[in-house]
Order: C-alpha cells, then structure tokens, then sequence
C-alpha cells in the first residue's frame, strides 16, 4: 500500500534547477512610508486650482481669497511689523503654558503609573475633568487671577497638563514588565530603574503626547485670545473677520498653519534624536 502511494505521488519537474529558488518576500505590508514628494506636489496643485479659480473669477475673493491676496497680506504684515507683534504674544502665551502644562503632566503621568496611591487619586480626578472644555473655564480663572495674562496661560497649561499626564502613564504602562523584573532581581535601584528602563519604554508615547499637547495649546489660545486679548493671533484673526477682511483673516490662518507645521517638525527632529535605538 504504502509503495503504491509512493509510486503514485507526483514527481518534481524535471526541468527545475537543483539551487533553491528566490522567493519574493511577502512580509512588506503594514509599513507604509510618507513619500518624500508626494505631499507638497499634491499641495502645490491644490493651491494651483485655487489660485486658478480665483483668477477665472469662479470664487467670489470675498469669500475666498486667492493665495496670492493672502500671501500679499502676510507681506504686509510683516513689512508694517503687526505680524511680529501679534505672533509674539501668541508664541509667548503658547511657550509658557505648555511648559508650566508638560512639566506637571510628566511628573503626575509618572506619579500615576508608578505609585498605587496616585494612581488610585489621580485617574479619578483626570477621569473626571479632563472632558471639560477648557476655554469655558477661562471667565472663571480671569475671576480668580485677574484680567491679563494669567487665565490665557492658566487656560493652556491646564488643557496640555491632562493630556500630558494621560500620555505619561499610558506610557509607563505599556513598558514590558519582565525588564522592570529582571532589573528588580539583580537589585538595581529604583531611581535606576525609572530613568533606564521605565522612561525609555514610555518615551514614544510622551513624544507622542507631545505633537498632541502642542495642537491643543495652538487652539487654546487662539480661543482665549478671541475672547479675552488685544494681541495675538486669535484676536487679530478675530478683528479681521469683523471687519470683513478675509485676505487678513486667512493669512492668519495660515500662519498657524505653518507654526503647526514648525511645531510638528521640531517633535520630529527630537523623535528622531531621541528614539534612535528603536
């Protein structure tokens, strides 16, 4: 029986090489790259149409200025030197708060994931107010510390402080326990522990935070300074759409758009510095 099926089984071609054959990896999926071109080519033709429309008197300019009407008001701008005084209030506000906001989320996440009691205290309060909005407590903070800059940079520190600590201890979490293990075993310090196992482990996910806490402090002060500045972006932004001057009012929008962009690049570059290994 077992001879007939021998006999029967199919033999191998007799025309293939007796080296083993290349085979063409499968295992490439899941890794998609950003094109080095792709995106500002298709960002160059987007504001092509645009400036073509706006040109072909599609687009009432009113409503939508063309990009050179907006790239005329930033020269302006920046020749009268308004760019400047509004941008530096708006960095000012931005910088503070998120240091005073990243600080005490970084020691708090850290406290959290480390330490049962914080984190038995700490997620409850988080839990429950990370969901308010954070610019409907800024009538609130100009009562407790006054009319000026306090409630804007208040308002920031606080919307990137929860964020911050959420990212921290989530972080921390996901750090493999057989290292902390393994370096308990060999009696290795805790201070030790936490500066070269834990915040190693837990560091893409505060960078992580990090591009997140750096869009939430953009939009919080925009908001507060609509509400409550005379400087900044927001209320130039603001001003220009009450008075119905949407080149100005998008040239704004755009210089956000590009301190976002800076922003983003910045966390890139500490990225790529500081997570070499991975």
């Amino acid at each position: 029986m077992l001879d007939r099926m021998a006999t029967d089984a199919p033999s191998p071609p007799a025309d293939l090489p007796a080296e083993t054959r290349p085979v063409t990896f499968r295992g490439a999926g899941f890794a998609p790259r950003a094109g080095r071109y792709s995106g500002w080519s298709a960002l160059l033709l987007t504001i092509g149409l645009w400036q073509a429309a706006g040109s072909a008197a599609l687009v009432n300019p009113l409503f939508l200025p063309t990009p050179l009407s907006i790239a005329r008001a930033i020269y302006l701008l920046a020749q009268s030197g308004a760019l400047w005084h509004h941008l530096s209030w708006s960095i000012l506000r931005i910088g503070t708060g998120w240091m005073l906001g990243t600080v005490a989320g970084v020691v708090i996440g850290f406290a959290i994931g480390l330490s049962s009691l914080a984190r038995g205290i700490g997620i409850t309060f988080i839990s429950a107010l990370f969901p308010i909005p954070k610019i409907a407590l800024l009538p609130l903070l100009i009562l407790w510390l006054g009319i000026g800059e306090a409630p804007k940079i208040a308002t920031i520190a606080l919307g990137v402080f929860f964020s911050t600590a959420i990212s921290v201890y989530s972080g921390v979490d996901t750090v493999p326990r057989n290292l902390i293990r393994m370096a308990q075993s060999f009696n290795v310090p805790f201070h030790f522990i936490v500066r070269r196992v834990i915040w190693p482990g837990a560091l893409p996910s505060i960078l992580a935070g990090f591009r997140i806490t750096a869009s939430v402090a953009l939009l919080l002060v925009v908001s507060a300074e609509m509400i409550g500045a005379e400087y900044g972006i927001g209320a130039f932004v603001l001003q220009a759409g009450n008075l119905m001057q949407t080149d100005q009012l998008l040239a704004g929008v755009v210089i956000l758009s590009l301190f976002g962009l800076a922003v983003g690049r910045l966390i890139n570059f500490l990225e790529t510095r500081l997570l070499h290994w991975r």
